[in-house]
């Protein structure tokens, strides 16, 4: 065996498991321990196999829908949050439940409902079929809100009579295409009402930010995370903006196709994972890596985190 080829690995920082994706996983964890299983969870906990696989080992049992709740069953309702009818099935029907939703998303559920009542027409920038943009836009009564996904729809979208309009985000899009619909919005609508400081969360801006700062340096980027799950989508996308053409969506090291990057200059990897991958899939990565080729690894810190969200009361005691 010939010597290995010298690589590098810019590993971004922040990157993986974000305050919200924590406290829900916890949530699901404590309610198997206290209630014993099984535990039904609605939707995906969070947007990845792994973790959701884990739970399911000690058992929890993912639902799409209440209706597959037995009566008795306690229920768990994602982090990504679920539109108002779902809580007040579960209390039709007599379910215990829990709710993980990340509290930056229930922040922009609040949101809505405040400029609802104000009598503005909302608008939700964010990504039809998401569970995220589903709950959020099930906060409101049917024809208040209006889904739109891109600035090119904010151009030609137009508001149910001369109301005022607001808009909220789903906490996991790209900053910049945000930004631009919202310009779009604002020339279009002067009196638009919106966020102070915008509903991207901060874990979704962080690991943006971290993959726009090594981008450029990289000749292949690798974002560890799932194909639903929207905010490890935009890191790949941010990652061929900001200038590395080769940037993949992978779920596992398996996924790495090691012949591609034989084909290509691949001195400097990128890796970075969006917010449900945990850690132990990075470390997988990086062993994939050390197995073929001789790594240098070079963490690319943009910002330090340290939000952590309180756990629902009845898990705290």
């Amino acid at each position: 065996m010939g010597e290995m080829k010298p690589i590098t690995l810019l590993l971004a920082a922040p990157r993986g498991f974000c305050a919200g994706v924590d406290r829900a996983i916890q949530i699901v964890e404590l309610a198997l321990e206290r209630y014993g299983k099984p535990i039904y969870v609605r939707h995906e906990i969070v947007h990845n196999r792994y973790v959701v696989e884990g739970l399911e080992r000690r058992g929890a049992i993912f639902v799409d829908e209440l209706d597959q709740v037995p009566d008795d069953g306690m229920v768990i309702f994602s982090a990504h949050g679920v539109a108002k009818s779902v809580p007040e099935d579960a209390r039709r029907r007599g379910l215990k439940y829990l709710d993980a939703t990340c509290p930056l998303v229930t922040k922009v559920h609040r949101e809505a409902e405040k400029h609802h009542a104000k009598g503005r027409h909302v608008v939700m920038l964010g990504h039809a079929g998401h569970p995220e943009a589903e709950g959020t836009m099930g906060q409101l009564p049917d024809g208040e809100i209006t889904l739109l996904q891109t600035a090119a729809e904010a151009e030609t979208f137009t508001a149910p009579d001369d109301a005022q309009i607001a808009y909220i985000t789903q906490t996991t899009l790209s900053v910049d295409d945000t930004a631009a619909a919202v310009d779009v919005l604002s020339k279009r609508f002067p009196d638009l009402a919106g966020p102070r400081k915008g509903d991207i969360c901060y874990a979704t801006t962080n690991r943006q930010a971290a993959v726009k700062a090594i981008a450029g340096r990289c000749e292949g980027l690798f974002v560890i995370g799932a194909p639903n799950s929207s905010n490890s989508r935009r890191l790949v996308e941010v990652g061929i903006s900001a200038g590395c053409a080769y940037s993949h969506l992978i779920q596992r090291a398996d996924d790495i196709n090691w012949a591609d990057l034989e084909d290509r200059p691949h001195d400097v990897i990128g890796i970075s994972a969006g917010a449900s991958a945990p850690e132990i899939l990075v470390e997988e990565v990086l062993a994939a890596f050390r197995e073929r080729y001789d790594v240098a690894v070079e963490v690319v810190t943009t910002a330090t985190e340290d939000m952590e969200f309180k756990l629902p009361a009845e898990l705290r005691s």
